[in-house]
């Protein structure tokens, strides 16, 4: 027994089959799966509107790999005098729900000093509007990211203050892109300055999150059987815990210092459960685990992020369809090559060809989600699409350029009333955090007045 340890009845064995035990139970989870596990609802309890009353707003990020094809992305036209590109033709139906914003950019992103990086960087950057520090050690170094801005100003108002998703691996280490970590590359949302918001890819953990595990009819109850286990068991974490603690180097104690704060969030998740009350349990088979196709992975995460709108579960959600690099191949559009190598394409027709078919892919997915959004009816009589503001785009510009301005993004939804879609909108060299600025506002996070590397606010939107 290590003579460190202050408590002679607890063994260092003893504590891993302890952990084991929490394990089984879903308590016992590495920090960023504790975030994603801090569920809320505002369907619940006291928030519920009535019809007549106003609908909450809600925001969500959805980020595409690799920049796009330039020729084909941008509208012709201005203002709302404006026809869509080849890319956004699917987006035909959504005109009227959309702004096409171009001149935004995210200088941190380019190279500088740092040299190669740039997907890294694109990623990492997207939204933070931070610079990354270079590592691919555990150093790892950023800033926290707009949706979880907002999410510490607005979260606690339902079960899950943000949910995060992915479509791609999960990594948080290890060496990606040019000397820089894994975790810039496949995580978009950061909670603080060393510590990404790890998304979950599989579309039946996220339900079981949200709603429990189960059957139609049971899963309520389950849910609270799993509240119950976790509060239960909650001590016994701590405990060991405290026992890991003092036998513990500097490096492993910053990481139970973030497990402790994944626990805490727990105990503070089951408070803002039972405070809230009840939650309506849709009525909808459970979804199988990640599908093999990846158009379909795609397709049943929107569907979880519009299911977690619909119940209110949570107003804050982003989605990395894949990180910037991806060398996915497309079969499904017959295109057998990579993704990032088709995007170095020299100009090569060919290649430019291929890029643009997957760009009308991925808008493809996308236009699916929005006509969901605008089918499903919200609360006050308006559509979900009408309530809601989501920004689709990328860090990087051109793949192959690897430019850092001009970056290709739609923001779509009306928010609440609060924006103006519709419209193409031609800005000059314009910090994406300005955007963001405004859209927190609009979130009701008024007092953000600097976000990234912003200098002013961008009302126009």
């Amino acid at each position: 027994m290590n003579q460190r340890n202050k408590n002679p009845f607890i063994k260092p064995q003893a504590l891993m089959d302890r952990r084991n035990f929490l394990r089984g139970l879903g308590v016992a989870v590495a920090l960023p799966a504790f975030e994603s596990l801090t569920v809320k609802s505002a369907l619940a309890g006291d928030w519920l509107p009535s019809p007549k009353q106003s609908a909450p707003k809600r925001i969500a990020f959805v980020y595409f790999p690799n920049g796009a094809h330039q020729e084909n992305w941008w509208p012709t036209g201005s203002g709302t005098e404006f026809q869509f590109g080849a890319t956004m033709e699917s987006l035909e139906p959504h005109k009227k729900h959309v702004q096409v914003i171009s001149g935004l950019e995210h200088r941190n992103a380019t190279a500088g000093a740092d040299g190669p990086g740039d997907h890294a960087r694109a990623n990492a950057t997207f939204l933070t509007g931070v610079r990354a520090r270079k590592t691919d050690g555990s150093n790892i170094h950023l800033g926290v990211s707009i949706d979880q801005a907002i999410a510490s100003e607005i979260g606690h108002l339902t079960r899950f203050p943000s949910l995060e998703l992915t479509c791609d691996s999960v990594r948080k280490s290890g060496g990606c892109d040019s000397g820089y970590s894994c975790a810039y590359q496949f995580n978009l949302s950061w909670r603080s300055e060393t510590t990404p918001m790890t998304p979950e890819p599989n579309p039946r953990l996220v339900f079981e999150r949200l709603f429990g595990g189960g059957e139609i009819g049971e899963r309520k109850q389950n849910y609270h059987i799993r509240q119950q286990t976790q509060r239960s068991v909650l001590d016994f974490v701590m405990e060991d815990a405290r026992a890991l603690q003092v036998s513990l180097g500097s490096q492993d104690k910053q990481k139970l210092d973030e497990y402790l704060t994944g626990v805490r969030e727990i105990e503070q998740r089951i408070e803002r459960a039972e405070r809230l009350g009840d939650f309506d349990e849709p009525e909808i088979e459970t979804p199988p685990g990640i599908p093999s196709d990846f158009g379909h992975h795609m397709e049943v995460m929107y569907d979880m992020t519009l299911l977690a709108f619909q119940t209110d579960s949570t107003r804050i959600a982003t989605l990395l369809l894949a990180g910037d690099g991806s060398n996915r191949s497309f079969t499904q559009i017959e295109i057998p090559e990579g993704h990032h190598y088709l995007s170095h394409h020299g100009k090569d027709k060919n290649k430019l060809d291929k890029i643009a078919q997957i760009d009308q892919y991925y808008m493809q997915h996308f236009a699916r989600f929005l006509q969901h959004m605008r089918d499903t009816q919200d609360v006050d009589g308006n559509s979900l699409l009408d309530n809601s503001m989501i920004v689709y785009g990328c860090g990087n510009g051109d793949g192959n350029r690897h430019n850092h301005d001009n970056l290709p993004v739609v923001v779509a939804g009306g928010g609440g009333g609060t924006l103006h879609p519709g419209r193409y909108l031609q800005l000059d060299r314009t910090p994406m955090s300005n955007l963001f600025v405004s859209m927190a506002n609009k979130m009701g996070v008024e007092e953000l007045a600097r976000f990234g590397d912003s200098n002013g606010t961008l009302t126009v939107i």
